[in-house]
């Protein structure tokens, strides 16, 4: 059967694609030879045709042409063999055949060579440049790279660009790919519907790409990628708001002529490949080559669903109207630290692409090598959740890093990313919704602030003193008015089944407090990434319950069953016990668990000689095993900043503790002797194929105890790594909260104590993790 391209073509040519050289042994092999290397084709027939195949003759001629004994069929056969291996095709017309290397070239990328050296010789590039680039350099190198050059235009900010309306390609050209100017550039190509490509052809390091398609539904914009690049740029965005501009500081221009034109050339040939009519996924991304090291690599950036330019700006609006429903999620198998719906290799596949110096949410994850590896500690970059780090501004802070946390490199991997997606999700970004009123007009469907705030009157008394004294986690806010109007956001009551309003202040990092000064902070209790939404529910809400119980614990230093680590028989844990010898330091767990009866304990170490260096790790979950693994992968987590003796916090109340009682001068932080270890059969555990069968279960422990869950998606579309808070007022958190409730109510319900702790006897170390 004759190939669908020769029975259409059947006047044409054919011969062998451009790029190919032709040699044959007699007797033995035709041998193609090609960029990519050598193929060899055995047999008569081939052997016999091969000559005739140069481009002169199309189907008809080679076969009457052919040699003795050599079949119309047999010429037919062997042509249709050829060119299903992609080696022979009709020849293009001689007035482009006369580029051979050209015809070549767009042969290998999968391209007419006679529709694409027609279209580069004729359509119109427009080079445009912003700030000290040349505009003119641009069109000279596209002029010398066969294409049609526009008027070069210098952009000066502040203009509308006057695009040439017979342009099909603009390609400009910066310094900074946040510079002045590119925002009207922008607007200009949206307008037109024109397709532009982005380039930084200064700097040691070249920047080339994306081409924005401003005519496509559902690409990206440079609003999308300028929201990406400034995640990373905040210590420039401080500067320009020190310096009180709004666009970033032109660098001074960093380049010798063999790279200038090296840069020059790269982008157009990027031009010449886009008129040329090749398309690639690639041509969506930023590419950088950097020419000290010629390492190169490209930096993918999706559309931003919500964005205000180019995607809908009410999305985080709408969405936070819409209740928060719950799906099956079958539990994936993972023996690591939890029960997820994905494992943790498939949460890197899916979301690797989020690390990135330049596009990405995280910039890189970088293991902490203080300490011994078996800690498996991963940092991943600046943690929003540190008081006044978010997007306003820059503030050194305790925990100024993400972090992540695992029994193996991969696990601890996952966590460093999906911490810092969680922070940076959680982050104000502007387009939340908000509600504007007071508590008092709201109070129908708001949640009163001082149930999550959880302020004793006594502290709203001390608090001027106190906030100069402790850390900025520890900060007291001033005593709430209910009739202040300010801004609230809402969430979805699992437990009422409707939507609750808190104030947005203690919902999104760093959100503005608004008019009236409001000084409301949000803290990260209760938020959570996970595999799925229900994932991240229920992470959010164990971890509400773990800083519940360590604050019943804490505050009222009261003395707790030791955890039987032999009972459990973990050989990871076992393996920990052995490293943490081999450093000089010991290591126990308590039983912390509370009266909802979820596994909750701490992992307690110290030096065995010399200074103590008391350090703590916490850990709860539904399954008594999981539970003990958190608390000494997180102890593992926190550990470097101590095991080099540097305690490298900066935080005051972790500095008063480490020069504080230490283990031996603080019973509380020992085994209580007269209580039996506990193994895992002493926990109630059930357990359950579903996540969200766990979400479940959570909620109704809650209700019986009259507490109400409430969840926030804060879930950002472009990212889609599911993410949400989770508050449950009155539940306790680490900070010191000393208002009435169960901080003094619990502990003499579980029997730990006779009475409540009198106020001034509450522990005067402030928990600092």
């Amino acid at each position: 059967m004759e190939p669908t391209s020769l029975r259409h073509d059947s006047e044409l040519a054919l011969g062998f694609k451009p790029g190919l050289r032709i040699e044959t042994v007699p007797g033995e092999a035709v041998y193609v030879f090609s960029e990519d290397g050598v193929t060899a084709l055995r047999g008569s027939h081939v052997e016999a045709l091969a000559p005739f195949l140069n481009g002169t003759r199309n189907l008809d001629s080679l076969q009457r042409c052919a040699p003795a004994g050599l079949s119309p069929d047999a010429v037919t056969a062997v042509v249709a063999g050829l060119t299903e291996a992609g080696l022979l095709g009709p020849h293009p017309a001689v007035s482009v055949s006369a580029s051979v290397p050209a015809a070549a070239y767009w042969e290998a990328a999968g391209i007419s060579p006679e529709t694409a050296i027609s279209a580069t010789a004729t359509a119109e590039v427009q080079p445009i440049a912003v700030g000290q680039v040349d505009a003119t350099a641009m069109g000279d190198s596209l002029t010398a790279a066969g294409l049609n050059s526009g008027r070069p235009l210098q952009h000066h900010p502040g203009t509308h660009p006057p695009l040439s309306t017979s342009a099909e390609l603009s390609v400009v050209l910066c310094t900074d790919y946040l510079a002045a100017g590119l925002t009207e550039i922008d607007a200009a190509h949206r307008d037109a519907e024109r397709p532009w490509l982005l380039a930084r052809p200064t700097g040691a390091r070249l920047w080339l790409g994306p081409i924005f398609q401003p005519e496509a539904t559902g690409t990206p914009c440079w609003h999308c990628l300028a929201h990406r690049l400034r995640i990373h740029r905040r210590g420039d965005l401080h500067a320009q708001q020190a310096l009180g501009r709004s666009e970033p500081v032109e660098r001074p221009s960093v380049t010798i002529p063999p790279l200038t034109g090296t840069a020059m050339n790269m982008i157009a040939l990027e031009a010449a490949k886009w008129i040329a009519g090749y398309r690639n996924e690639q041509q969506g991304a930023v590419w950088t080559l950097d020419s000290r090291t010629r390492e190169s690599h490209h930096h993918e950036f999706p559309a931003r669903p919500q964005c205000p330019s180019c995607g809908d700006p009410a999305f985080m609006r709408a969405r936070a109207h819409r209740p928060v429903e719950l799906h099956s999620r079958p539990k994936a198998a993972d023996g690591g630290a939890g029960h997820r719906s994905h494992t943790p290799q498939e949460m890197m596949e899916r979301y690797e692409h989020l690390v990135s110096p330049v596009t990405g949410i995280v910039k890189e994850l970088t293991e902490d090598l203080r300490g011994p590896t078996e800690f498996q500690c991963f940092r991943s970059g600046p943690n929003m959740a540190a008081t006044g780090t978010g997007y306003s501004g820059l503030r050194a802070a305790l925990r100024s890093e993400n972090s992540g946390k695992g029994t193996s490199p991969l696990h601890a991997r996952v966590s460093a990313l999906c911490e810092a997606v969680e922070r940076h999700s959680g982050t104000f970004h502007g387009d939340e919704e908000r509600i504007r009123g007071s508590y008092t007009a709201l109070a129908e469907q708001a949640v009163h602030p001082d149930t999550c705030l959880l302020i004793d009157e006594r502290q709203y008394n001390e608090r001027e003193q106190w906030n100069i004294e402790h850390g900025a986690f520890q900060y007291l806010c001033a005593p709430f008015d209910p009739d202040t109007e300010l801004n609230w956001s809402p969430l979805w009551s699992l437990t009422e089944q409707r939507h609750r309003l808190l104030p947005t202040g203690m919902l999104y990092f760093g959100a503005p407090g608004g008019p009236g000064g409001v000084d409301l902070r949000a803290d990260s209790n209760g938020n959570a990434a996970g595999s799925s939404l229900e994932d991240a529910i229920l992470q959010g809400s164990l971890e509400l319950i773990e800083r519940d119980a360590v604050a019943l614990w804490w505050y009222n230093r009261t003395r707790q069953p030791e955890v039987d680590l032999a009972a459990f028989a973990d050989p990871w844990v076992e393996r920990m016990r052995t490293v943490y010898a081999g450093i000089g330091r010991e290591f126990w767990v308590l039983d912390l668990t509370s009266d909802l009866g979820v596994p909750a304990m701490a992992a307690v170490t110290r030096n065995t000689e010399g200074n103590e260096d008391v350090m703590f790790g916490f850990g709860c979950h539904l399954d008594p095993r999981v539970a003990l693994r958190r608390a000494v992968a997180e102890m593992n987590q926190l550990m470097p900043v101590i095991v080099d003796g540097v305690h490298g916090w900066g935080d005051p109340d972790a500095a008063r503790w480490w020069a504080g009682p230490g283990a031996v001068g603080a019973d509380y932080l020992r085994p209580a002797p007269e209580q039996r270890p506990l193994g895992p059969g002493d926990y109630a555990y059930t357990p359950r194929t579903d996540v969200t069968a766990d979400v479940l279960a959570l909620r109704d422990l809650f209700a019986r105890q009259d507490l109400e869950m409430l969840v926030l998606d804060q879930t950002r579309p472009d990212i889609e790594l599911p993410v949400v808070k989770v508050v449950v007022p009155g539940l306790r958190g680490l900070w010191a909260r000393f208002a009435p409730g169960r901080l003094f109510d619990v502990p003499v319900e579980l029997g730990r104590r006779s009475a409540p702790t009198p106020y001034d006897e509450l522990n005067p170390f402030p928990m600092f993790l």
